[in-house]
Parts: C-alpha cells; sequence; structure tokens
C-alpha cells in the first residue's frame, strides 16, 4: 500500500454558506465522494472515507501560519509553541533542523521505504534559492533531509512530475523552456503512477492560499475546479490499494469575510484503505504520526 499525500495551502474546513465559497464551487468529483461541498456538513468516518475538521491553531493565539503550521504537519510537533508565536512563510531557522530529521519523508526513508516528492522545480528555483532571494520552504526542507531528487522539468515533460498549479501555465509565464499544458485530471493520473514504485508520495499546491489572498488572476471558484479535476483524476488512476491524504496547514480560501487566515478547522480528508490510521487525529500534529501507521 502507498500513501499520496496531497498538501493544499490554505484550506479550511467550515460549515456551508454564503461566506464560504466552496458552497458553491463546482467540484463534481469531491461532491460525487462526498455527496456534497467541502463543508464540515459532509463530515463523514465510514470504511475507506474519512472527512473531519482537524485543529490548525496548536493551542497558540493569532492566526496560524504557513511556517509553523506545515512543520507541525509534516513533521508533528509543535513548531509554533516552541518558536513562541506563529510564523508566516517559512520555517524559522531554529527548527529547520529538527523538520529536516523527523519529517515524514525522512521517516520512510530511514525505515527503509521509498518517498518521492512530486513537485518539479525549475533551474530558476534553485537559482533564487542559492542568490538568496527566496528561502526553501518546509517541503523542500523536509525533502532535502530525507535525501530525495528533486524533480525537474524533464520529469514534467514526461509526465513524472507535476507542476505546483497543475496545469503548468505558471511556468510557462516564467520562461523556463517548454513546457506542456496538463490537463488537471491528466495530472492526477500522473500523480497516481507515481504511487506504483512509491510507499510515500508528496504532492504540494499554494493555489487556494494565493487565490484567497487575491494574488491570482484566478478566482477561487476558478482554482478549487482545477484541484477537483487534479483530484478527480487521482481517484480514478489510483490503484485499490492506495490511500489518498489530503490536508492543509490553515484556513483561507473558506472564507470570504476574513481577510487573511482563519482559525477555522482544516480538512483532513482520507480515501482508501488506510482511512481508519487516521480516525483519531484532532490536529494537524498528529497528520504524520497516522501516516507512518498507514503506511
Amino acid at each position: 500500500m502507498s500513501i499520496i499525500f496531497v498538501f493544499l495551502d490554505g484550506v479550511g474546513l467550515a460549515p456551508a454558506g454564503p461566506d464560504n465559497p466552496l458552497t458553491d464551487a463546482k467540484m463534481p468529483a469531491l461532491h460525487a465522494l462526498l455527496g456534497g461541498p467541502l463543508t464540515v456538513e459532509q463530515a463523514c468516518v465510514q470504511p475507506g472515507l474519512l472527512l473531519k475538521g482537524i485543529d490548525a491553531t496548536l493551542d497558540m493565539p493569532g492566526l496560524p501560519q504557513s511556517g509553523t503550521g506545515q512543520i507541525a504537519l509534516f513533521a508533528g510537533f509543535n513548531a509554533a509553541a516552541l518558536h513562541g508565536h506563529h510564523q508566516p512563510h517559512f520555517p524559522p531557522v531554529a527548527l529547520r533542523p529538527r523538520l529536516a530529521e523527523q519529517s515524514v519523508l525522512r521517516r520512510v526513508v530511514a525505515r527503509g521505504g521509498r518517498a518521492t516528492f512530486a513537485n518539479a522545480f525549475g533551474s530558476g528555483y534553485w537559482e533564487a534559492v542559492a542568490a538568496r532571494r527566496i528561502r526553501r520552504s518546509a517541503s523542500v526542507i523536509a525533502a532535502e533531509g530525507a535525501g530525495l531528487r528533486f524533480r525537474d522539468m524533464d520529469d514534467l515533460r514526461a509526465g513524472q512530475a507535476l507542476a505546483w498549479d497543475v496545469t503548468g501555465a505558471a511556468l510557462r509565464m516564467r520562461d523556463v523552456g517548454p513546457v506542456p499544458y496538463v490537463a488537471p485530471q491528466a495530472a492526477g493520473a500522473n500523480l497516481a503512477r507515481l504511487a506504483n514504485d512509491h510507499d510515500l508520495v508528496f504532492y504540494e499546491s499554494s493555489l487556494p492560499d494565493l487565490a484567497g489572498h487575491g494574488r491570482l488572476t484566478d478566482r477561487v471558484e476558478t482554482v478549487m475546479a482545477t484541484l477537483d479535476g487534479l483530484l478527480g483524476g487521482l481517484l480514478i488512476a489510483m490503484r485499490p490499494q492506495d490511500t489518498l491524504l489530503i490536508s492543509s496547514d490553515h484556513g483561507n480560501v473558506e472564507s470570504i469575510a476574513a481577510p487573511t487566515h482563519t482559525r477555522n478547522p482544516v480538512p483532513l480528508l482520507v480515501v482508501g484503505p488506510g482511512a481508519a490510521a487516521f480516525a483519531d487525529v484532532a490536529s494537524i500534529i498528529g497528520v504524520a504520526d497516522a501516516l507512518m501507521s498507514a503506511v
């Protein structure tokens, strides 16, 4: 059995209503799976399917943020409490070594398993990191700590990697060379195939958080439709023995009224034979250990 871990930045789980764009977003794959939109009303626990809201506040005041929330989600410890507050954007410097050592990617590899990071990276990303124009994300630190190979544009063109925005449109705008358009459903099928050779496949997209902050030309509804296409293709192509895990680091996209992030719980959606392992998870801190018990 393999775990396909899809991390969606900035997705909370809130009640249906006029403030929640997910209420009316066209997401047919998730609607068919859950019997309705990605809202608290669809929470369920049944064989092979789990949807619940889990806490992302980490028992700290203020709004949850990516820098500490992603550490908690990927490595299973309370980064905000250790840091003293929620950290936006990138992981706190002092906690990066522990993230590298304790992430689920490192733990799977240390146990003799095979893990992979499905995202494709262009050379421009590594040049920006080297020039210190950007800092490494939590996922990159985790992958480096596990000694994983980073997939590149050749992998993307070969259908063996995914663009962070699913279709590759953002990469084409950055002039990184020939980048094919990949339909969301086809991207999902490509992601599913990576599980044939790996025990843990990790993929992340920041589309929801960027849309929630108004940093994209696409509306929230358009972004969520793209992600639904990805998940639809993935669910069709997944092997019966594989498990899909979807979660987030903090809320954002689920509230029109909230100007930034929210303190809403985030979704924990698990589809497949490993779903039962996540039944007792109450916060993002518990996802990593549950994953390790399921993989």
